[in-house]
């Protein structure tokens, strides 16, 4: 069987080669039909991809804010930290004391920052979190490092004053700058530190001693759980900021979302899908017709050849395959042409617009896998369109060639 199969594959193909011209128009009638498409959709996951990407590495997007002070202990704070639709959270101390002073060895000038918690994971901060091991340590926004003319690497005097017992106090830390965040990431003059110092801070402003870092002052009671004024919270991804943000306005929170931005992309992406699908639809309805068509009419055209191949002993099974196989072979070579069309057209698009694009972004790009999703929905429709002319061919009969001889 597998002798007979590769005897009619060759067949086919010498079949194929022969008509060259006629094997051309269709290879050509496919790729004017399937490169529009690639090209559309390619500008569709560029320019909306582009958006949802943005949208999703900007972690703004994915933040809730909470609105107000509130009072959270540390199992609220681990309950919501175990749902599937947050990301990541970490509490946060009250605002009237979420500020440390800096000042650079060689400036004059000290610069009061914002104090934001952070731990491991914070997207915020990237793989920057991962080096904010302990109280002395912090990443400055690009605000607070220009206002005190530093950079990564560059030591810092941090202190933290407060009122206690009548009389002013003021604790000084030596910090160290691992990293700055762009400008684009947070605007405020600001810098991120380990939950532990801004723990600190909160204590020792309370007039509670911190024994970790040799600050002074009244024992903290251990009796009375530690409550946070706040948390810094984000969705797991683009689909999870309404589910999330509904969840906690059913349990009394008020807070902001940018789900409004994300509802408008993630519309435009079904609506471009949709519309894409139709097109493709129609192309490749019209497309599998009109080669169903032409192999029907092959078949009948050369009825006197292929009666003579089930003579010389070749089965029903065997000559259904010749029309589809030419089929096959025809939608390779038009998905093949129809690629180098996309890439070309993309790279003039992508091109003439360069001085509109980001870094690494595109405004007409196509994954891989788009590519072999199309060339197997190619193949299927060709297969399938090329089916019925198979049947065609395995109903006729060998006396058919004799009488023609």
């Amino acid at each position: 069987m597998a002798k007979r199969f590769g005897s009619l594959t060759w067949l086919s193909f010498r079949d194929y080669r022969n008509e060259w011209q006629m094997s051309g128009c269709f290879v050509l009638a496919l790729a004017a039909v399937l490169g529009p498409m690639l090209i559309l959709f390619g500008l569709k996951a560029g320019i909306i991809g582009s958006m949802l990407d943005q949208l999703l590495h900007n972690p703004r997007n994915l933040e809730i804010q909470s609105v107000g002070a509130g009072r959270y202990d540390r199992n609220w704070i681990d309950a919501l930290s175990a749902r599937d639709d947050v990301g990541f959270v970490v509490p946060q101390i009250q605002s009237i004391a979420a500020n440390l002073d800096l000042k650079a060895p060689q400036g004059k000038d000290i610069v009061q920052v914002q104090l934001v918690a952070s731990r491991p994971g914070d997207p915020m901060l990237g793989n920057l979190s991962e080096q904010l091991e302990d109280p002395h340590q912090l990443v400055l926004t690009a605000s607070a490092a220009d206002k005190l003319g530093v950079s990564k690497g560059d030591q810092l005097d941090g202190s933290v004053a407060r009122r206690y017992r009548g009389r002013s106090d003021r604790v000084h830390l030596n910090m160290t700058v691992v990293g700055v965040l762009p400008q684009s990431r947070d605007q405020r003059v600001a810098a991120y530190v380990a939950l532990p110092l801004a723990l600190a801070v909160h204590d020792f402003r309370n007039g509670w001693a911190v024994p970790e870092l040799g600050w002074t002052g009244d024992e903290r009671p251990l009796s009375s759980p530690r409550l946070y004024a706040g948390f810094r919270l984000y969705a797991a991804g683009l689909d999870d900021v309404t589910r999330l943000a509904g969840y906690l306005e059913d349990i009394g929170l008020q807070v902001k979302t940018r789900a409004e931005d994300i509802a408008v992309v993630q519309a435009m992406d079904r609506n471009l899908t949709l519309v894409f699908w139709i097109v493709a639809l129609i192309g490749l309805l019209g497309f599998s017709i009109s080669l169903g068509a032409s192999l029907w009419a092959n078949v009948d055209r050369k009825r006197r050849e292929l009666s003579m191949l089930r003579l010389v002993g070749f089965h029903t099974g065997d000559i259904i395959w010749y029309p589809i196989l030419q089929a096959l072979l025809t939608a390779f070579l038009g998905w093949l042409l129809a690629v180098g069309i996309y890439y070309g057209v993309a790279w003039v698009i992508n091109h003439l617009l360069v001085e509109q694009l980001q870094s690494d972004s595109s405004i007409c790009r196509l994954e891989p896998l788009h590519l072999v999703v199309a060339l197997g929905v190619t193949l299927l429709a060709a297969g399938i369109s090329a089916g019925l002319a198979g049947l065609r061919a395995a109903r006729i009969e060998p006396a058919e060639g004799l009488r023609e001889i």
